[in-house]
Parts: C-alpha cells; sequence; structure tokens
C-alpha cells in the first residue's frame, strides 16, 4: 500500500490543493510548497489527455502525489488518468451506489474490478506491467465526489460501497442543488456535510471537502473531515497577486 493511500484511510490529515493551470511549471511550483499532495483538475479547466501525464510527470519530480479530477464517469478517462501515473482520482457528481460501484470498477483490477491492462506510462510503458499490477490495487485512491441532492439522500448506500476511500464533499455544488446558497442557506449546508460526514465516518470511510480557505478547516477536522481540498492554483495566484498590489499601492 503506498504511503499517501495509507495516510488517507487511516484519517491522517492531509492537505491539497486542485491544479488547473494547465502547465507543468505552475505544477512544480506548487509542489514545491509543502503540500500532501495535489488534484490535476481536468474537470472544471483546459487540461486534457495528453497533458495530464506531464502534469503528473511534473508533480512526481518533486515525489508529490497527483489525484486527478476526471470529468466524467467515463470508465476511459479513469483509466487514462491512471495509465499516466496517477496516485489515484477523484470522480465528481457521484449520486447513486451503482454509480460509486462503477467508479470502483474502472479504478480496480480484476478480480476487484474491470480495469483494462494497458502499456502507459505508469507501468514503465509496458516495460513493468507485472509489477505495477501487483501494486496498484492496494496503492491507487479512489475518492467519490458527493455534491447533488440525490447523492445527499443516497450517501449511506455510497458509502457503504467497498473500494472508495474517500467520500468528497463538494460544497458548491451541493449549496445550489439543495438550495442552500449564499449566507442564508449557510445552516442548511452545514448540516448537510455533516450528514454526508457522519454517514461516511460511520462506513469506515475518509471524509474529504473543498475549502476556499483554511479559515474553517480546524472546525471540520473536528467533526471528522481529514482530507482538505484548500482552494487551487489559480485561486492562491490571484489572492496573493491582489495582497501585493494593494500591499505596494499603501506602502
Amino acid at each position: 500500500m503506498s504511503d499517501f493511500r495509507k495516510k488517507c484511510i487511516s484519517y491522517e490529515r492531509v492537505i491539497g490543493t486542485f491544479a488547473a493551470i494547465p502547465h507543468p511549471v505552475a505544477i512544480e511550483v506548487t509542489a514545491a510548497t509543502g503540500l500532501d499532495f495535489l488534484c490535476i483538475d481536468a474537470e472544471h479547466s483546459q487540461i486534457d489527455r495528453e497533458l495530464i501525464e506531464n502534469l503528473v510527470r511534473a508533480s512526481d519530480a518533486h515525489h508529490i502525489p497527483a489525484l486527478v479530477r476526471v470529468p466524467s464517469h467515463a470508465s476511459e478517462w479513469i483509466a487514462s488518468a491512471l495509465d499516466a501515473g496517477a496516485a489515484g482520482v477523484l470522480v465528481p457528481r457521484v449520486s447513486t451506489s451503482a454509480q460509486a460501484k462503477a467508479a470502483v470498477m474502472a479504478t480496480r483490477y480484476p478480480p476487484v474490478g474491470e480495469r483494462g491492462v494497458g502499456p502507459g506510462r505508469a507501468s514503465a510503458y509496458g516495460y513493468r506491467i507485472p509489477d505495477y499490477l501487483k501494486a496498484a490495487n492496494e496503492s491507487l485512491v479512489l475518492a467519490i465526489q458527493i455534491e447533488t441532492a440525490e447523492g445527499l439522500a443516497n450517501v449511506e448506500e455510497i458509502a457503504a460501497v467497498e473500494g472508495v476511500d474517500i467520500i468528497f464533499i463538494g460544497p458548491g455544488d451541493l449549496s445550489v442543488s439543495i438550495d442552500a446558497m449564499g449566507p442564508a442557506g449557510a445552516e442548511k449546508l452545514n448540516a448537510a456535510i455533516t450528514t454526508i460526514t457522519n454517514a461516511a465516518r460511520e462506513a469506515g470511510k475518509a471524509v474529504g471537502i473543498f475549502r476556499p480557505s483554511a479559515d474553517d478547516v480546524g472546525k471540520w477536522a473536528e467533526a471528522g473531515i481529514s482530507f482538505f481540498m484548500l482552494a487551487s492554483d489559480t485561486m492562491f495566484l490571484g489572492a496573493s497577486l491582489a495582497a501585493g498590489v494593494a500591499a505596494a499601492r499603501n506602502a
């Protein structure tokens, strides 16, 4: 089992960020900051299949695990990310146990799942397939994202699916789906996050969440969340530059 997956499933606090800038330099700069992992965002960015491999390679150069948030449930997207050498995948908009089971099937080799064997970068382009097959099922991380009203309603069944490592909460889409946007919906959204967290932990799953800043990480850690996706490279770039400009104008 990889050290990263061991940390995740043992509820050790890990801090990562979304990588949305489609260039290896951004990955290398981000990887050098002390993060536990990063997540290449192929759902909400211009990052495509060909670029994923170069971004994973850049992260590997700094020995930082790189997950990939795939753009859909499609097994070919999951396989492509894993064949590129990703440490795991984050599958968005999982709303039923059937969808969660399909994600397990796509990430694990037989007899656990149905992932196809290919000569990708992860297996040294075919030269180390036996070694990779031996380790992959125990090393790769599968995180599934609950971010819909349907997913919230089915959270107990989803959390019970064997092979899922992390139940990841997407507060943005979830707030829209359950009509809990803005300050007026904060209480309702927090209650939904707590419901998901409790169901996942009762099922023995680690829980993750996206946070735009570190302001309330302590609060959610106390509630049982241990896997934190903190903002994104683009968000940090914008905030840091804006702060620098403001400081220079006021100097």
